[in-house]
């Protein structure tokens, strides 16, 4: 694994983060929201609070892990943006969207959203030690739980309008439903809570996490075929015979993560994380080495996604640290392989494409939008740089 750990490196510091780098706005703040799939850069283009700060999340995390002082100048340009621009100062929380100044552009509030503010903005603190960041997190983290948890349902809930009034969750659904509750709100509610309480370890983030894995656990995963449930209405009934298999794998290990925060093993978790992992390699595998993109009943859609394949690396990973099966290992160096030679793209100026359609084919596709982002990929680096040790 020493040999993917080297090449991961060289992707996130030569290929990835100069990409991202070069989409710097030094005149409005922020980052570019768009570059094409033909590498043309829209300095007009609006600025989702998701990209955001899931820009932060990047330069600062590869600040953390790296020690490379280059990068800690790119996370302070996109906190500073997001503290002064993507947060709401009058009803609180972050927009969905911005204009290229920073003007509101899109004031709806997602759960979501906030998850990934609180994600970016503990990440930052780790980086810069900035009380300011830290004290943002907790205001997002008491935000999410004061407005946006139904304590009686136990669930979160999904999207709001600038005031905070509830609305129809038309901005995370997809499939043709309009779910009250998703597995993905959920599991990235899971992942910024994680982060914020290795930074905060307040007795009510912990109890957080604790429910919200008991909440994955008996409501969203579903122990006889092994898949998460992916939307819901509000008496936790699924909506759609939808299996996610990115979202799946990249839930594994982030419930993992979670658990290993916590100093908690509860064996029925860490059957559930073992289970998914092996269920994922069993049913969504391709013969050229990469990861379908989801199945609708029968249906299956076998695009390669570039942030399924990255997440299904660090899951696979994981799993194989869990359980020492080779197979994992196996399976993450196959997906590695398929990246280098598929999802990679190596015009001059490119970072990854979106996706590769069934036939072979690059879809022409953003590749820097609302939701194209360093995270996935990013992330994915780091994680392998962390824990591959031998």
């Amino acid at each position: 694994m020493q040999k993917l750990k080297t090449e991961v490196a060289r992707e996130l510091h030569e290929h990835i983060l100069p990409f991202w780098s070069a989409c710097i706005d030094e005149s409005h703040g922020g980052f570019y929201g768009e570059v094409n799939y033909e590498l043309q850069r829209n300095e007009q283009a609006d600025k989702g609070g998701i990209a955001t700060s899931r820009i932060l999340w990047a330069f600062s995390s590869a600040y953390v892990i790296t020690k490379n002082e280059k990068y800690l100048p790119f996370a302070t340009h996109a906190y500073k943006f997001l503290r002064d621009k993507v947060i709401d100062h009058e009803f609180l929380g972050l927009y969905w969207m911005v204009d290229y100044k920073g003007n509101p552009a899109d004031t709806r509030k997602h759960v979501y959203t906030q998850s990934f503010g609180i994600y970016a903005l503990s990440e930052y603190y780790k980086a810069s030690q900035d009380p300011e960041a830290l004290e943002l997190a907790k205001q997002l983290f008491l935000l999410i739980e004061d407005v946006g948890f139904d304590k009686e349902i136990n669930a979160y809930k999904e999207e709001f309008d600038r005031k905070w009034t509830e609305t129809p969750n038309e901005m995370l659904s997809e499939n043709g439903v309009v779910a009250d509750i998703t597995m993905n709100t959920h599991i990235h509610v899971l992942e910024a809570y994680t982060n914020l309480y290795k930074v905060w370890p307040d007795i009510r983030v912990r109890a957080a996490l604790e429910n919200l894995l008991e909440i994955l656990y008996s409501k969203i995963y579903n122990a006889e075929t092994k898949y998460l449930g992916v939307f819901f209405d509000k008496q936790w009934t699924s909506l759609l015979d939808l299996k996610s298999f990115g979202h799946d794998i990249e839930a594994s290990w982030l419930m993992d993560q979670t658990l290993r925060t916590l100093g908690l093993e509860k064996p029925e978790y860490v059957q559930m994380v073992i289970d998914i992992a092996y269920n994922i390699a069993d049913h969504a595998m391709q013969e050229d080495g990469s990861m379908m993109n989801e199945q609708e009943g029968d249906h299956l859609d076998k695009t390669r996604v570039w942030w399924v394949q990255a997440e299904a690396i660090v899951g696979f990973y994981n799993a194989y640290e869990r359980t020492g099966d080779s197979r994992f290992q196996e399976l993450a160096d196959n997906l590695w392989i398929y990246i280098k030679n598929n999802l990679i793209d190596e015009r001059a100026g490119g970072e990854w494409y979106w996706s590769i359609d069934p036939d072979g084919t690059p879809t022409p596709r953003e590749i820097n939008g609302a939701w194209k982002c360093p995270y996935h990929n990013s992330r994915f680096c780091l994680e392998i740089m962390e824990r591959v040790n031998e």
